[in-house]
């Protein structure tokens, strides 16, 4: 291609001959990624300007350029200014957009670019250009629910000081001291140059009575809600750092207040360091409610997502992070415990642990309110024994029902579907596609594969999609493709055994493992291949930061057109 040509040219050349016009450049992301900095406008639209003798709209450019990285390679310059991404344009467009379009496009990345010159590029620079606040828009404004309802008193070296506890939606973000605000407020004025910010309150040299440190506080709280009101100065790097630092200006390591959903409904409150992980999350719960240690195997920490599903937390996340991000959920926290066992067997034997027992019957009871349980003629009888006192005949009667313990995944896009979505879930016998529509209202339609049947899976992560193969009886395999953002990573390290097979599920495999889950066959090798493979994508599940294109990869007949 003749494209390939002005990609491979000598670096040497292109230093010494400045490319004319627009051209085409395709990267191939490498180990270190696609070997750029984006940088530009965060508002939409803006003035035509000149570049080169031709009227652009504001263009996001190429800040820095990784020496050896893939878009060195490719030709890419520190100042060049982007036209196009993959094909779309992206004049006048937000930083924002240009980056999810640079995401979107996978491993290839197509620009088509337009070079500078230094002093064009210092030119056209907003953060050179005297009025170049002007690109900034201050006028998207929302409402957030932060907070500085109180303050307590710290010592750090024989020095006694203020610190003041900042709330989002009565969730403790961090705790600050007053010359903290001020170095905040001095670096946003220096960021913001346009904007017109609130004053802070004033400083002090003597000690602050009880009343004048209450002044304070609401001085400060305010100055936060006007300031993070203003949704470009709320998302900055500066004010995202004085919210979610780790650590405080004297290095000490700020214990944060997190609540967790149990299965019964209540909430507990455990104290931890901002980075505590996972693991280290779900013991303090564990500790907090004095559950079993053998019991609290098969249950672990969840992230309460959206249409009633839960993700798995990995061990490795950091659950104060995902507490603070979801700070506008409906509930009090984002953070639940539930069951993640899937062997019959072994929830049986947990009868005698009332605890577990009770957080059991709870789970079930929301199954079956989620309609994940049918309980179709048999409803009333469970409405009737909906009481924990009665947990150990509910959960009888629920076990029998079509769909107990079954995991079921949010509706989403399928390639054998021309219109409507399905909804996937992943039992002990079966993997089964309930049709819906697009809203997610179910359809009568159901096709379930038997474990056996399924010959073949991959993942495919540019589609952001989990394919798998099946066969029929006398019929030839076929490939379906589900458009899920709810993908696997790292599943070499995750196996979750759904078989409901006394004989696999002696004992509890050895490492990470053990930890996380209950039921697994000590000799993993025991399951059918493709059957743990799958198991394994479809057990630990990943949000994926945003949204998918619904690509088909290949014409099929519907799965659910009528036999």
């Amino acid at each position: 291609m003749a494209d390939n040509e002005s990609d491979n040219s000598p670096q040497s050349e292109q230093t010494t001959t400045l490319p004319t016009g627009p051209r085409v450049v395709t990267i191939y992301k490498t180990e270190t990624g696609f070997g750029f900095n984006v940088r530009g406008q965060v508002s939409e639209g803006g003035q035509l300007r000149s570049i080169n003798g031709e009227l652009y709209a504001p263009l996001q450019h190429v800040s820095a350029v990784l020496d050896g990285g893939a878009a060195e390679k490719a030709g890419i310059r520190k100042g060049d200014r982007i036209l196009e991404v993959n094909g779309v344009t992206v004049e006048g467009a937000t930083h924002k957009q240009v980056v999810d379009l640079i995401k979107s496009g996978g491993d290839v990345l197509t620009l088509t670019v337009i070079s500078v010159t230094q002093q064009e590029a210092e030119r056209l620079e907003p953060t050179e250009d005297p009025t170049g606040y002007t690109y900034i828009d201050y006028s998207e404004k929302r409402s957030l629910p932060i907070s500085v309802p109180d303050y307590h008193y710290s010592e750090k070296a024989g020095e006694r000081y203020v610190v003041f506890n900042i709330y989002m939606a009565g969730r403790h973000l961090c705790s600050r001291r007053y010359r903290e605000f001020s170095n905040l407020h001095l670096n946003l004025k220096k960021e913001f140059i346009g904007f017109n910010f609130p004053k802070l309150p004033g400083k002090w040299p003597f000690t602050l009575s009880e009343q004048q440190l209450d002044a304070r506080r609401r001085g400060l709280e305010q100055y936060l809600e006007k300031v993070c009101a203003v949704r470009v100065i709320a998302e900055s790097d500066v004010m995202q750092e004085f919210l979610t630092d780790a650590d405080d200006e004297q290095g000490n390591v700020c214990p944060v207040d997190l609540k967790v959903l149990l299965p019964d409904r209540e909430v507990v409150t455990v104290t931890v360091r901002k980075s505590s992980n996972t693991e280290e999350v779900y013991a303090a719960v564990i500790d907090k409610i004095r559950m079993n240690k053998n019991s609290s195997k098969y249950f672990y920490l969840f992230e309460i997502v959206e249409y009633n599903f839960e993700r798995k937390l990995q061990a490795t996340e950091y659950p104060h992070n995902l507490y603070i991000q979801n700070y506008s959920t409906a509930t009090s926290t984002c953070l639940a415990v539930r069951k993640w066992l899937f062997s019959l067997s072994r929830e049986l034997s947990l009868t005698a642990d009332d605890q577990a027992t009770t957080f059991i019957f709870w789970q079930a009871v929301d199954d079956v309110n989620r309609g994940h349980i049918r309980a179709d003629d048999r409803l009333y009888q469970l409405k009737a024994l909906q009481d924990a006192s009665r947990k150990n005949e509910y959960l009888r009667l629920a076990r029998e029902l079509a769909g107990y313990g079954d995991l079921v995944f949010p509706h989403c896009s399928c390639d054998s579907r021309k219109e409507g979505h399905v909804i996937a879930s992943v039992g002990a016998a079966s993997f089964k596609l309930q049709a819906c529509r697009e809203d997610g209202a179910l359809e009568s339609q159901v096709v379930e594969f038997a474990w056996t049947s399924i010959k073949e899976w991959e993942v495919d992560d540019e589609a952001m999609a989990f394919c798998f193969q099946y066969q029929r009886p006398e019929k030839n395999p076929r490939w379906v493709k589900i458009f899920t953002p709810y993908v696997t990573v790292q599943m070499q390290n995750e196996v979750t055994a759904l078989l409901n097979n006394d004989s696999l599920e002696d004992s509890v495999t050895e490492g990470s493992i053990q930890k996380f889950y209950g039921g697994l066959p000590e000799n993993l090798n025991t399951i059918k291949t493709p059957v743990k493979k799958m198991l394994t994508a479809f057990g630990s599940t990943y949000i994926c930061e945003k949204p998918f294109s619904i690509m088909n990869f290949s014409k099929k007949q519907s799965l659910f057109e009528a036999h």
